[in-house]
């Protein structure tokens, strides 16, 4: 293809890109997108109705139990998305939830579900199953311990099935929340919920050891007062189906069936329920998915061949969005996790958590968004998220998602990702910032490169903390997303180090076709990592033959899979809490505006003779 046509073919496919991003606005004016609704959400949310409420809530129920027998897998499964493979923890908890409330309608169905059980665990042993679980999630008790709870409210694991449901410390969470970190509690950082509630509901069973409850523990005041004072407004904690559910069938199990944080978990689940009687995995994703349609809007050319210089405005309508995104803000410290003011969360919505991907994306999409006249009063806005961000680093210099000094298990970890992603937030602000603050990005900047430098492997690539490929058996991985991330990163501010082999690293991966996917030949190419790879090869300073070839290929994927940018498949690669699959439908579309935005300008900066 000749480069007349290359520039044709961009030009037409970025254009058709940028207006179907610009539709998918809410009423709002801001970006909500669609997250993939989920087997998993509405197994849970089922159970939890059903156990506070059958009769009460046998429309939401039996809607429920049709859309899990109407969506298992032909192999007998299920998956964490409709266009997600089948595991061992989505099964088991489809199967549970229809074991008990499905109904004769279920019968053949559940049937199904166990014969693909038994092929997994080699039978359907209660014990057996215990062990399959734990044994999938390690030390780690976030997850493994709440399906094994439904699994025994269900009826699935026997009479006894509480003896097999790992105790939590439950007690632990009177103690400061300070202090959590340094207990190396067995959950995860946004895991308490979960933490008190059931590990209240197995002290009450009794480990199955009787059919009458135990007396309340002598915490159990303060700890329902705790669990009171975190939830959210809307009843969902972190506006998410699962954790929610999760807290509510503890609490009715525990004979707590009346108690308000029930009452509102209930509420939540009713209230976010889908039409076809599914849940997704959240409620939405709105802050994030702003922030990133912003970035990539902002990715202007700096001239085109006639010569005109860049458009200051972005797309109609953006001084709406910079209100919204300055409204979301937190400005008080969190009562779930105890963050301080300063940081944004990925949803607009009260069961959100200030973290260090949302707050970072904010700060870029504000500094794209400021004009002069508001420079002053964004400067303070920045300078509470860039503090934010300063005090979250770990020791070990990277930055973690929601908690300093939480370590001890996968989620909670300093992350080559988050920490790209900050130090591109603190670069483009630095020289906003106070002297003092000057001084505390250029010390963290030194050890966020430092924890870069230990963390990128042999072969040059880095692995991220939230997005994976379902189709990278070994280790569900995505490094694509987490190289393409700190090579985006280590461009814009300028560091030359480390870029070598993860450029490299992304050109080897390219497939066949011209995409790409988590592994060259090994995963299927996808709009998504097609399009990351492309953006952080196009901003990248390097060129050649072996760059512009990899880039004309990427680009004629592109074209034909989204259909001149008209059509947007969305692939399962983010990971929500506890390794859950989803897939969201603004990714393949935001990310094919950046990339071509980013090749647009590697164009013209080549015109141009930059």
């Amino acid at each position: 293809m000749d480069e007349l046509m290359m520039d044709s073919l961009l030009e037409e496919t970025l254009g058709n890109a940028r207006r179907t991003l610009l539709a998918q606005r809410s009423d709002g004016g801001h970006w909500e997108g669609e997250l993939s609704t989920s087997a998993l959400s509405t197994a849970t949310a089922l159970v939890a109705l059903g156990v506070t409420d059958e009769a009460g809530f046998d429309s939401f129920v039996r809607a429920a139990a049709r859309w899990l027998i109407s969506n298992q897998n032909g192999d007998g499964g299920w998956g964490d998305t409709t266009r997600s493979y089948s595991n061992i923890s989505t099964t088991l908890l489809c199967w549970s939830a229809l074991t008990r409330f499905g109904g004769e309608e279920a019968a053949p169905t559940v049937q199904r579900a166990g014969f693909w059980i038994r092929d997994y665990t080699g039978s359907l042993d209660p014990a057996l199953i215990a062990e399959t679980v734990k044994a999938r999630y390690g030390k780690d008790r976030t997850f493994s311990v709440p399906i094994l709870m439904l699994c025994a409210i269900c009826g699935t694991l026997g009479s006894s099935g509480w003896r097999l449901v790992l105790p939590l410390p439950f007690q632990l969470a009177v103690f400061p929340r300070k202090w959590f970190a340094i207990l190396r509690l067995p959950v995860v950082s946004y895991a308490l919920p979960a933490l008190i509630a059931i590990g209240y509901a197995r002290y009450r069973k009794g480990a199955g050891v009787s059919r009458r409850l135990r007396r309340p523990h002598p915490f159990w005041p303060k700890l329902s007062a705790l669990l009171r004072e975190i939830q959210p407004e809307s009843g969902g904690f972190l506006e998410a189906a699962p954790l929610t559910s999760f807290v509510t069938m503890a609490l009715a199990s525990a004979g707590e069936k009346e108690h308000p944080v029930v009452r509102k978990g209930v509420e939540f689940l009713i209230n976010t329920v889908r039409p076809d009687g599914s849940w997704p995995i959240d409620t939405n994703l709105a802050t994030w998915a702003t922030t990133l349609a912003v970035k990539a809007l902002a990715i202007h050319p700096p001239a085109t061949r006639e010569g005109k210089g860049e458009d200051s405005t972005l797309f109609a309508g953006q001084g709406k969005v910079l209100e919204w995104l300055l409204g979301q803000q937190y400005q008080s410290v969190h009562p779930f996790t105890n963050a301080p003011p300063g940081g944004w969360a990925w949803t607009n919505l009260s069961g959100g958590v200030p973290d260090a991907d949302d707050t970072p994306g904010a700060l870029l999409a504000l500094h794209s968004l400021c004009p002069d006249s508001r420079k002053e009063e964004l400067i303070k806005v920045a300078i509470a998220g860039v503090v934010w961000l300063l005090d979250l680093q770990n020791r070990d210099g990277g930055i973690p998602t929601f908690c300093r000094g939480w370590g001890a298990l996968p989620f909670d970890r300093s992350s080559p990702d988050l920490t790209a992603h900050t130090l591109r937030a603190w670069f483009v602000w630095r020289t906003c910032m106070p002297p003092d603050i000057r001084a505390r990005i250029d010390r963290g900047t030194d050890r966020a490169l430092r924890f870069l430098a230990r963390r990128q492997r042999s072969d040059g690539s880095w692995a991220p903390l939230w997005f994976g490929n379902q189709d990278r058996f070994v280790d569900e991985e995505n490094p694509t997303y987490g190289t393409a991330m700190v090579l985006l990163s280590l461009t814009e501010i300028g560091q030359k180090d480390l870029q070598g082999r993860a450029v490299d690293w992304l050109l080897e991966q390219q497939n066949e076709d011209g995409g790409w996917g988590a592994l060259h030949g090994a995963t299927p190419s996808t709009i998504e990592e097609t399009a990351l790879a492309l953006s952080a090869l196009a901003a990248n300073f390097r060129s050649g033959p072996e760059i512009d070839q990899a880039l004309a290929r990427g680009l004629s994927w592109i074209e034909n899979k989204t259909e001149k940018g008209t059509a947007f498949e969305a692939a399962p690669i983010g990971f929500y809490f506890a390794r859950l699959w989803y897939f969201e439908k603004a990714y393949p579309v935001i990310w094919c505006v950046e990339a071509l935005s980013r090749l647009t300008r590697r164009r013209d900066l080549r015109i141009s003779g930059e």
